[in-house]
């Protein structure tokens, strides 16, 4: 049985990277798949293990070499993901989880219609605000542009699978949770893991 593709998309200060992080140490059966980007590295990013960090040269070349499962321009900076770094997970059956953006989630659900697409909502637009200036990684005029993008953001939140709202950050990653939980119990995993369990009950 193939593994399960996760996207889990937010607008900018929405808390998808803290929710993500927690659902992984938790969750060690899911693997983040690590994009590409043209972005500059920020202090104590690490090339290989937060982002594979070229330069936009290279990142067309793999456009043009068809090498991503989705890409997307965000800020002035191109993203993408790697087939490369997801397929071959995926076929021996593991789980891999994309954080990307609804353009990109939109792209890898036209390749993969049965991944679980899963968007976060801030409480609030002042809360969303807030977030943005108090952990004071970009500019006054970064985060008005972060502002004004996340209302393109949350528009296309219809498109996935579950909405979360992300107020009480323990609530938002029983929900994130409970979604991956309730995949791995659907029939045909079960099945599949419990074959030898479910003959032994039926023998006579």
């Amino acid at each position: 049985m193939t593994g399960t593709l996760y996207i889990v998309a937010a607008p900018s200060g929405a808390g998808k990277s803290s929710l993500v992080n927690a659902l992984l140490e938790r969750e060690p059966g899911i693997v983040l798949s690590v994009s590409h980007t043209t972005r500059p590295p920020r202090p104590g990013d690490v090339d290989g293990q937060h982002y594979h960090f070229v330069n936009r040269g290279v990142f067309e070349r793999l456009i043009a070499d068809n090498a991503f499962l989705e890409h997307a321009e965000v800020f002035g900076n191109l993203y993408g993901t790697s087939r490369a770094a997801v397929e071959p997970l995926l076929a021996k059956g593991r789980d891999v989880l994309l954080e990307i953006d609804w353009q990109g989630a939109r792209q890898v659900r036209a390749l993969k219609p049965d991944c679980i697409s899963i968007f976060i909502l801030p409480p609030s637009r002042e809360e969303l605000e807030r977030r943005l200036r108090t952990r004071a990684a970009d500019s006054a005029a970064t985060i008005s542009l972060r502002l004004a993008e996340s209302r393109e953001e949350i528009a296309h939140a219809g498109d996935f699978d579950y909405i979360l709202v992300n107020d009480q950050f323990a609530d938002a990653l029983a929900d994130l949770r409970a979604i991956v939980t309730a995949r791995r119990l659907r029939r045909e995993a079960q099945l599949a893991r419990h074959t030898a369990l479910i003959d032994d009950l039926l023998k006579p």
